[in-house]
């Protein structure tokens, strides 16, 4: 059976890992604060849940998710993760993460960071453009007619295929939108980006469906 190791298991972390385990994944939770603050969600979760540090979560996932603020993608264990497919949930929040001129410049994306970081993995980018409550409300099963899409992004045609595969089980069609470098396209303030699965701009409590098509529709019309 395949396990899904968190690193960073907040919001969308927790989320994802609910939906995985939902799937019948097997999943290991981490942190910065350390395994044992993740004791109340490990419950919940149950019996395919455990939690470690990050560098057991990179070492026993199968498929690893990176769901940790910008700032600190450095702390990401690096050997671990040599060969595995990366999910980076992540964007760039000059706010909170500080100013990264690289970022700022569009001379490169968060998730190309990222893979500049681990040359050894796959890293794919998924979940970054849909609040965390639609997450966990909008998974549909395989050829629902409500059923919504994520965008993905990498510049591994395997490793797109098996988040694709990932995405298919917890409930959500996958959209390719090309290399790492075009990930721009469902980040921050773009039409693509939190509003595309709720039921107003200004209503994130209440999901709405993200099919396909219109996900589509909102890549192509991103500008920078």
């Amino acid at each position: 059976m395949t396990t899904v190791g968190l690193i960073g298991s907040g919001n969308i972390g927790g989320t994802v890992a609910r939906l995985a385990v939902d799937a019948g994944y097997d999943v290991v939770l981490s942190n910065s604060r350390g395994p044992e603050t993740l004791t109340d969600l490990v419950e919940a979760l149950g019996g395919h849940a455990s939690a470690g540090t990050a560098q057991d979560a990179a070492q026993v996932g199968d498929l690893v998710v990176v769901s940790v603020p910008l700032k600190a993608y450095r702390a990401v264990p690096v050997e671990p993760l040599a060969g595995k497919v990366v999910i980076d949930t992540n964007n760039y929040y000059p706010q909170r993460d500080g100013a990264f001129p690289e970022l700022d410049s569009g001379e490169i994306t968060s998730s190309e960071l990222l893979q500049r970081h681990l040359p050894q993995s796959r890293v794919v980018k998924v979940f970054n453009n849909i609040y965390f409550k639609g997450l966990a409300a909008l998974s549909r099963p395989s050829g629902a007619a409500d059923r919504s899409a994520l965008a993905i992004a990498g510049d591994d045609a395997d490793a797109k295929a098996e988040v694709t595969a990932f995405l298919d089980r917890i409930g959500y069609d996958a959209v390719d939108v090309g290399p790492l470098a075009e990930g721009w396209r469902y980040q921050p303030d773009t039409p693509a980006y939190g509003t595309l699965y709720s039921a107003s701009p200004t209503d994130w409590e209440h999901p709405a469906t993200g099919d396909a098509a219109k996900l589509r529709a909102a890549l192509a019309a991103a500008t920078r």
